[in-house]
């Protein structure tokens, strides 16, 4: 293995190792959403304002535009 190949594995294995670390924060995320959207974020659905609804809507977008990059829909269908 020459230098070169030596250091892009080096670097490959430090990425990975990067990845699954972000990895790992994307997923406890995930779980805390999922836990909070089981318990309505915190809304009584018998007293719900449109502060609720409004903070949903927005919290959806990001998602939205989330899933989108990652699967490229709409604007950034390649």
């Amino acid at each position: 293995m020459t230098d070169r190949e030596a250091r892009a594995a080096r670097n490959q294995e430090r990425s990975l190792a990067a990845f699954l670390a972000k990895k790992a924060q994307f997923d406890a995320l995930l779980a805390e959403l999922t836990q909070a959207s089981a318990d309505h974020f915190g809304a009584d659905p018998e007293t719900v304002l449109w502060g609720e609804a409004a903070w949903l809507s927005d919290a959806t977008a990001k998602l939205k535009d989330i899933a989108d990059q990652h699967f490229r829909r709409g604007e950034y269908d390649l």
